[in-house]
């Protein structure tokens, strides 16, 4: 059985213009340990999808099953880390913000710190513990919010452009970041990105979506070793083909170049 089945899935927003397709039909499996990355113009329903399959925003039709179980709502089987750096809690040290979690689940004071910590290790960030977000690098604020995201040891991560407010040296750094704690952890992870080589330098599958409303075009699977070489001649042909698929998509749209979408 796949991890998470994407099950038809069409969302329908209502607007004072009236309604507008999120996304229309949507279908897939991602399984389990699987890193999958979704790419797409802007508009083509990336978020609205991750959304959905966080149990943020209800389908208008179709369903999400993880573990054969029905998304119903958000759930502690799913971490969730935002582009925006304000996630973290202004008031709670790094610590604080890590065991925020484990302390909603009634666990104890030493057990949350303990893991907490452990955490915080595991994205290198233990010289930083006692550290509040505004003494933190934007990168370091990620690497925060990613070990809260994994201290409750959920079975799937889901990540909504993480690394696109940073500057591409720390992005770069994060990316390498990630691919290790993902290597350690084998979470089931989906990640939404508009860079086209993050998501061959981090993918295992990459669904190509198309926008207005959001389907899916392709899926295209990365098969290179890791860690990946992104100057690697199969590199570029990995990060061609997928820009040859969203240069379709575009060209189908009307426009010349893929709307929103970083090639580096």
């Amino acid at each position: 059985m796949p991890h998470i089945e994407i099950r038809n899935v069409s969302v329908v927003y209502d607007t004072p213009a009236g309604e507008i397709p999120g996304v229309a039909g949507v279908s897939f499996n991602i399984e389990a340990s699987e890193f999958l990355c979704i790419v797409g113009p802007s508009g083509c329903g990336k978020s609205t999808l991750l959304n959905v399959i966080a149990g943020f925003l209800s389908p208008t039709a179709g369903e999400i099953r993880i573990g054969g179980k029905t998304v119903s709502g958000h759930g502690s089987d799913r971490g969730v880390v935002f582009q925006d750096f304000a996630q973290l809690f202004p008031w709670r040290t790094a610590l604080g913000n890590v065991s925020f979690g484990l302390e909603m689940k009634g666990i104890g004071k030493d057990e949350r710190e303990r893991i907490a910590l452990e955490h915080l290790k595991l994205v290198k960030l233990e010289k930083f513990v006692q550290s509040y977000p505004h003494h933190l690098s934007g990168g370091m604020q990620q690497r925060v919010a990613i070990a809260r995201a994994l201290a409750y040891n959920p079975s799937v991560l889901l990540m909504d452009e993480p690394f696109a407010a940073l500057d591409a040296l720390t992005r770069d750094d994060m990316q390498r970041l990630l691919a290790e704690v993902w290597r350690e952890t084998r979470k089931t992870v989906v990640y939404v990105t508009h860079n086209v080589a993050e998501a061959v330098y981090l993918a295992d599958r990459v669904v190509v979506m198309t926008p207005h409303p959001g389907m899916v075009k392709t899926e295209l699977r990365v098969r290179l070793p890791r860690p990946r070489d992104p100057l690697s001649v199969e590199f570029l042909d990995y990060q061609k083909s997928l820009l040859r698929h969203l240069g379709e998509v575009a060209a189908a749209a009307g426009n010349r170049e893929p709307n929103g979408l970083d090639q580096r």
